[in-house]
């Protein structure tokens, strides 16, 4: 029960317009001014009145008469009662000689005798035979129930079916000493009955569980007259008192509201409880209650009376009159209240709009309360919070930050978060900032912006506890600008935290890197990943990474480039393999604090079996336990994209190379790459080594090129060997590849005289052109004439026995410098001379011999032409028998039996015997006459022959330097 709070202020608006109606004629005027009116009531877009006369009067909207009937012949229309939504009317009237009479009428269906409604039933309504006035009245809406309250104390209920005049019984269901004031129903699946006298309100049952038990009694205190009605929402009877307002349930008392003032009539409006109050009087209340009886006598029309609208939700009072006289009736209909006067003026009471009415707050600064009217009234979100925010800001004007702040973070959701942040960018008031940064983060309203001042000012205050709650809280917002804010604030282990937890595991890298410089770390994270995500940080970071982990970075290379990679896990040992003492509890304690993704999740032990729980591993041990599992597979990237790695780094890159060239299933070309870059980097090491150790790393590169089938190219040995000055390794390759000729070439352009001579002695007979070039190398200066010249000899006699060089040619090299003399050569000239000496003697011999030959040819040849042939052969040269005639003869002085030619009458005929040779002759001189404008033949062999003479002699007999006979 609430207790009634004589202290409470009801604050006082103007929240309704209020008019006077004018009525559209005389004869609406003359209704509700006549002293005939009685009652009043209001439904289904219509106003029904009821005078003394027993006649219903039905007015419009515009208060004009539109029906007149006549309802009871006899008695006065004390009560009007129209169901809401339906045609049907129920009128009472009275006359205190008879009992009354209750109709009811159907205004849709005409009377075919009087033409007005017709009547659906009518009964009297029995007081046991008491002649006394009804003081209420109430019907269910189907009219299957109703009570009619009596003065003398006494209700009685009418059911049946009234619609259709089936019947009905009366039952009076109560009785007291005191008058009824008021009579409702609250109807459900049990239909209670509220009663209210002058000293009581009481329930009754009257149908479903409970009926037939006596009245409740709720409170005794009753009412007066008219001050009890029924909220149609709650089913709650709401009572007017003089010292306050009160409602009931059935289950008794509810809330009570103070509202000094004597009452005349309650009603509810909506949500606003209408109350007429007169001014107090010296007159018992039980006198005034008999007097409303009876009639109003003539005192009351001269005083006033005050009308009110109350929100007792709220506690406001929406609407406050005085009026000049005494108010007779209130009623409802078309959205509007209407009060009628005794003295017959109608007021209309319209409600103002919701915005009128927080506009009327606003002005008075009354935001509570203009929220709390904004939510009871159902606006939409986003109005909710424009006064939210309207009151955020009359907080912020005001100097309460906090309660200020409060009413934004309600308004967050329609409100321009720039408009309140600029109200709290002071420094005094950074705790009100992060507020309503971390709520427009909670709901997902967060623009980079906003996260990133969010997270300055956590680093502004340095509360780190709050950055950490922040991002493990699963917040919305901008992962970048998070992350790029805790670096830039070095907060790079809730950088890295961030980054794992939303799978950034490149950026957990780069931040590994170069923020916490954490390299051990950074490593075993990529090493934890598969192929994917492990080679691409691998590679981006491989030159920092080798510079502060050498040996597990090259570690790393080594297995991922020889298809040996395993992702790093963590190892699970059993309580027996955890280390004894303090050590299994730091790596426990550790572990505990790394929240690394890969790690294994287990549930969190208890304290009381923390002991029994299995140990992850890390590092190494973790390294170790991978060699069980089999490789992954992947595509395993060309060894050559990882040498760029190694600048700087030779002993890592020596040891990658080394490894990769172990793994037996690496194709041909890699092997090639892999071998001339560890070739160049030996001799690199070696360049910077002396003594012994620097012929060992020499001995290292020779060894990759030692043998005969070398997987490197020739040209990258020499030069690779030329730019580290590795003599051995080109003379090696050279002799593989058969550049003998570049071997000697190269001693000789060292000027190594030793070097050259046993090249010479070498290579010479298989390259016999060494020895013009070591004849001229060895007259190239005195001191290698000096170092040579038992050898310049030898050169000389191999020139001369194998026809290298003609003997001009010699004479030209040894002329070129002063370094030869005379002397050294005057046993070659000696010999060269007396040589061609001979070649010249047999040259003559040879062309007088072809000279004679020739000059016998030609006087045999004019013999033949000029001289007539004698022939005496006597036998044939083709059967070898006698000759007989006929008898051929050939000049060349063969003889045939014509039968043994087999040919007759032919001048052309060639003797068989001589014809093979003629053929010959005649085909040699064909090629030579086709020859002869072969030029190119001739350019070419002159070319590559050595005798240049000859061949141009050669040539000129065939022909080609013939000049062509004109026909």
């Amino acid at each position: 029960m609430c207790r009634v709070n004589g202290s409470i202020q009801w604050k006082t608006f103007n929240f309704f317009d209020v008019s006077e109606v004018k009525l559209a004629d005389s004869e609406s005027s003359s209704v509700f001014s006549s002293s005939d009116f009685t009652c009043v009531c209001s439904g289904s877009e219509n106003i029904f009145v009821g005078s003394s006369d027993g006649q219903i009067r039905i007015l419009s909207s515009a208060f004009k008469v539109v029906r007149t009937f006549d309802a009871h012949d006899t008695g006065s229309i004390t009560h009007i009662k129209q169901i809401e939504g339906t045609s049907l009317l129920v009128t009472i009237s009275e006359d205190l000689s008879n009992e009354p009479v209750l109709k009811v009428w159907a205004l849709d269906k005409p009377d075919k005798k009087t033409g007005g409604p017709k009547c659906l039933s009518s009964l009297k309504v029995s007081n046991g035979r008491k002649q006394f006035p009804i003081s209420a009245f109430a019907a269910l809406d189907n009219l299957s129930q109703l009570a009619v309250g009596f003065g003398n104390g006494s209700v009685t209920v009418i059911r049946g079916d009234l619609i259709n005049d089936r019947g009905a019984k009366q039952r009076t269901v109560f009785e007291s000493e005191e008058p009824i004031t008021g009579v409702e129903f609250r109807d459900g699946p049990t239909t209670t009955l509220y009663l209210a006298t002058t000293g009581r309100i009481l329930t009754l049952t009257i149908s479903g569980r409970g009926q037939g038990q006596p009245a409740k009694n709720l409170e005794d205190n009753g009412c007066g007259l008219g001050c009890m009605t029924v909220d149609k929402d709650t089913g709650d009877i709401v009572v007017a008192r003089d010292d306050a307002i009160y409602s009931y349930g059935v289950n008794g008392r509810g809330p009570s509201y103070a509202f000094e003032g004597s009452k005349q009539l309650v009603s509810i409006f909506g949500h606003f409880v209408g109350l007429v109050t007169t001014p107090k009087s010296s007159s018992p209340n039980r006198s005034r209650i008999l007097r409303s009886f009876i009639g109003t006598g003539s005192d009351a029309v001269g005083r006033s009376s005050t009308f009110a609208l109350l929100d007792t939700d709220l506690k406001y009072v929406a609407h406050i009159e005085t009026l000049t006289s005494q108010v007779r009736a209130v009623f409802a209909e078309w959205g509007d209240l209407f009060l009628l006067t005794i003295g017959g003026k109608i007021l209309r009471y319209h409600e103002k709009t919701l915005r009128q009415k927080l506009d009327i707050l606003y002005q008075r600064d009354l935001y509570v309360l203009a929220i709390n009217l904004a939510q009871k009234a159902g606006v939409d979100t986003a109005q909710r919070n424009d006064i939210l925010r309207k009151y955020g800001d009359y907080l912020h004007k005001k100097g309460d930050y906090d309660t200020a702040m409060q009413q934004y973070l309600k308004a967050i959701d329609n409100t321009e978060p720039s408009q309140v942040i600029r109200k709290f960018l002071d420094s005094q008031r950074i705790n009100n900032l992060i507020e309503y940064l971390e709520e427009l983060h909670e709901h997902d309203k967060a623009t980079v912006d906003h996260t990133t001042l969010l997270l300055n000012c956590y680093a502004k205050l340095k509360d780190t506890e709050k950055l950490e709650t922040f991002i493990k809280s699963g917040t919305n917002f901008d992962l970048e600008t998070a992350i790029a804010m805790c670096r830039q604030g070095g907060y790079y282990d809730q950088a890295v935290f961030l980054s794992k937890k939303h799978g950034e595991h490149d950026r957990v890298v780069d931040i590994l890197i170069e923020d916490s410089k954490k390299y051990e770390e950074a490593l075993d994270y990529i090493w934890r990943h598969e192929t994917d995500l492990a080679y691409p940080n691998l590679m981006r970071y491989a030159r920092v990474l080798l510079e502060h982990c050498p040996q597990e970075t090259t570690e790393l290379f080594i297995q991922y480039y020889t298809g040996q990679y395993r992702p790093r896990k963590d190892v699970v040992l059993a309580p027996s393999q955890v280390p004894a003492g303090g050590a299994a509890s730091a790596v426990q304690n550790l572990a505990s604090f790394i929240p690394l993704p890969y790690r294994q999740s287990t549930a969190a032990p208890s304290p009381a079996t923390t002991g029994n729980q299995p140990l992850a591993l890390f590092g190494d041990e973790a390294a170790l336990a991978d060699e069980t599992e089999p490789p992954r597979e992947y595509k395993v990237p060309k060894p050559r994209t990882a040498f760029s790695s190694f600048v700087d780094h030779p002993d890592q890159f020596i040891v990658f190379l080394e490894a990769c060239l172990k793994e037996g299933s690496i194709q041909q070309s890699d092997k090639v790459d892999l071998h001339t870059t560890l070739f160049e980097v030996y001799l690199e090491v070696a360049a910077g080594k002396t003594g012994q150790e620097k012929r060992e790393w020499e001995a290292k590169a020779k060894s990759l090129i030692d043998g005969e089938n070398i997987s490197m190219d020739a040209s990258n040995v020499l030069l690779l060997s030329h730019l580290s000055n590795f003599s051995d390794g080109a003379v090696l390759v050279r002799e593989q590849q058969g550049l003998r000729f570049d071997i000697f070439r190269s001693y000789t352009s060292a000027g190594d005289t030793a070097s050259t001579i046993k090249a010479l002695r070498k290579y010479g007979p298989e390259e016999p052109q060494l020895y013009p070039a070591a004849l001229a190398y060895f007259t190239s200066s005195p001191r290698v004439l000096e170092e040579a010249r038992d050898e310049l000899d030898a050169v000389l006699k191999k020139i001369d026995e194998d026809d290298l060089m003609a003997p001009l040619q010699v004479i030209q090299t040894l002329s070129t410098n002063a370094v030869a003399t005379m002397g050294m050569v005057k046993k070659y000239l000696s010999d060269t001379i007396e040589r061609e000496k001979k070649e010249i003697s047999n040259n003559r011999r040879l062309i007088e011999s072809y000279r004679g030959e020739s000059e016998s040819k030609r006087k045999e040849m004019d013999e033949l032409g000029n001289r007539s042939a004698v022939f005496q052969a006597r036998r044939c040269s083709a059967c070898g028998g006698s000759l007989d005639m006929p008898i051929v003869h050939f000049l060349c002085k063969h003889s045939f039996h014509q039968r043994c030619l087999n040919q007759v009458g032919d001048a052309d005929m060639d003797c068989p015997t001589c014809a093979p040779t003629n053929n010959n002759i005649r085909a040699f001189r064909r090629a030579q006459e086709e020859s002869a404008d072969r030029h190119d033949m001739f350019q070419d062999a002159l070319q590559r022959s050595r005798d240049k003479f000859g061949t141009v002699s050669e040539f000129f007999g065939r022909g080609v330097m013939t000049a062509p006979v004109a026909e």
